[in-house]
C-alpha cells in the first residue's frame, strides 16, 4: 500500500507550468491508470517493469519516461498514435496485448496529443525494459498480426445517437481509457476477449474481476446507481470491497476522477443487460459443517453473521465488510475470495475515504479448510454460489507462493 500511496502523491504534487493539453493529458493518465500498469512496486513512476502474469508467461510493462534511450523520448507524436491505436512501436514491432491497445483505440486524436503531451512533462527515468518471459510460439512476435486480424477492432465504433450525453461519456470511458473489460471480460486461449461473454467477470494475474452486468446475484443488478458511485470513490460500499488489481485502480485512477466522470461510468453500466451462467450445485452438508467450524474459531470476531449483531461481543468491526450478498463472495468464480483469505487484504486508501481497515493472512490454514470456510460464505446469510474444493486451492497457493 505504500508504494500505492506514493505514487498517488506524485499524482497530486504540484507539478511545472503546463499548457492546457498537457494538463488535459495528466487527468487522460488518471483516467487510464498509466501510473498503476507503468509503474513497478520498487521503481520510480512510469518508468516500466509491472509484470502482467498469464497463462501463456509473463509480459513487463514499459518505462514511458521521456527518457531518450529507454523511454519515449525520441518518439513523435505519429509514433505514439500508432502505438495505442495499433499496437506497433517505433521500431515496427508488435506489441503484446498486455498494452491494451485494442481499447485505447477507442481514443479521440485529441486525447492522444493531449495524453503524449503530459508523458512529456514527466521527468526522464533511464531504465531498460524488462525483458518478457514467454512460451513458444507466443514469444514470436510476428504471430500478433495474425492476433490483431482477430482482435483488433476494424472500425471505430458509432455512439449511439439515441443515449444521453452521460451514457456516451460513459461508454467512452469504460471501453477506452479505463479498458475495464482488460479484466472483467473473460479470455480465450489467444488472451482475446470473449465478446459474447462481455463484462461478465474474468481472472487475471489470479485476481477474479467481478460481474459488470445487471446480474442480481454476482453483478450490478442490485447496486443502485449511487452505489456503484460510491464504489469508484472510495471502492467500497455494501455490497462490495475493491480486493486485489481493483484496489489499485479505485486507488489511483476512479477515485481521482470528477464526480462527473464517475456518474457518467455508474450510467453506462447500469444499462448493461444481465449475462453470465446460470445456477450452482448446492454445497455439502459435511463442507458446510466444517466451513462453520473455521469460520467462527477465526472470522466472526469482525464478520459477525446477519441476525446475531444484537447480542454482546457480535457486532462487525467498523466497515468491516458485510459478507451476506457481497458481489465477488457471490461471483461464479472463488479465486480473489480464496486469495484474500491466503494473503490477507488492506481497504482502499482515498482521497475520498480515510477510515481504513486490514484483515490478516490466514495462510496457515490448510487447502480443506480454506475450501470449507469460503463455501460456507458462499452458502450462508442467502448467498448461493458453487463450492470450492481443496485443487482449486492448492493451484491458487502454488500460483502465488513467492
Amino acid at each position: 500500500m505504500r508504494i500505492i500511496a506514493a505514487i498517488a502523491l506524485a499524482l497530486l504534487s504540484a507539478a511545472p507550468a503546463w499548457g492546457a493539453d498537457a494538463a488535459h493529458g495528466r487527468y487522460l493518465a488518471i483516467l487510464g491508470d498509466c501510473a498503476g500498469c507503468h509503474t513497478h512496486a520498487h521503481g520510480p513512476a512510469y518508468a516500466g517493469g509491472l509484470p502482467f502474469n498469464a497463462q501463456f508467461g509473463t509480459v513487463y510493462s514499459t518505462n514511458i519516461t521521456p527518457d531518450r534511450q529507454t523511454g519515449i523520448g525520441s518518439w513523435t507524436e505519429g509514433q505514439f498514435y500508432r502505438a495505442l491505436h495499433d499496437g506497433i512501436g517505433t521500431n515496427g514491432r508488435h506489441l503484446y496485448p498486455a498494452f491494451p491497445y485494442i481499447y485505447f483505440r477507442r481514443l479521440t486524436p485529441q486525447d492522444t496529443e493531449d495524453l503524449f503531451a503530459y508523458l512529456k512533462t514527466l521527468k526522464p527515468v533511464q531504465r531498460p525494459p524488462t525483458p518478457n518471459k514467454l512460451i513458444f510460439p507466443f514469444n514470436i512476435r510476428m504471430g500478433l498480426i495474425f492476433w490483431n486480424w482477430l482482435y483488433l477492432p476494424k472500425a471505430q465504433p458509432v455512439a449511439d445517437a439515441g443515449q444521453s450525453e452521460q451514457w456516451r461519456r460513459g461508454e467512452y470511458l469504460v471501453n477506452g481509457l479505463g479498458h475495464c473489460a482488460g479484466c472483467h471480460t473473460p479470455k480465450d486461449i489467444l488472451f482475446g476477449d470473449k465478446q459474447a461473454e462481455a463484462f461478465t467477470g474474468g481472472v487475471v494475474d489470479n485476481w477474479y474481476a467481478a460481474n459488470l452486468t445487471g446480474r442480481k446475484v454476482d453483478g450490478l443488478g442490485k447496486w443502485s446507481h449511487d452505489d456503484l458511485v460510491t464504489y469508484l470513490a472510495t471502492g467500497r460500499n455494501k455490497y462490495a470491497t475493491a480486493a486485489g488489481n481493483m484496489q489499485e485502480k479505485v486507488t489511483l485512477s476512479t477515485s481521482r476522477m470528477t464526480a462527473d466522470d464517475r456518474t457518467a461510468i455508474a450510467v453506462y453500466l447500469k444499462s448493461l443487460p444481465a449475462r453470465g451462467p446460470e445456477g450452482s450445485k448446492p454445497a455439502e452438508a459435511r463442507q458446510m459443517t466444517s466451513g462453520e467450524a473455521v469460520f467462527v474459531q477465526n472470522c466472526k470476531v469482525c464478520h459477525a453473521p446477519p441476525g446475531q449483531r444484537d447480542q454482546p461481543g457480535a457486532d462487525p468491526l467498523p466497515d468491516y465488510p458485510k459478507l451476506a450478498g457481497d458481489t465477488l463472495i457471490l461471483g461464479r468464480d472463488p479465486t480473489t475470495v480464496l486469495r484474500v483469505i491466503l494473503e490477507g487484504a488492506a481497504s482502499p486508501v482515498t482521497p475520498n475515504e480515510h477510515t481504513t481497515y486490514s484483515m490478516p493472512a490466514f495462510a496457515t490454514l490448510d487447502d480443506a479448510q480454506i475450501a470449507d470456510v469460503a463455501t460456507y460464505i458462499r452458502n450462508s446469510w442467502g448467498n448461493r454460489a458453487a463450492a470450492v474444493n481443496q485443487s482449486e486451492v492448492r493451484k491458487l497457493r502454488a500460483k502465488i507462493a513467492p
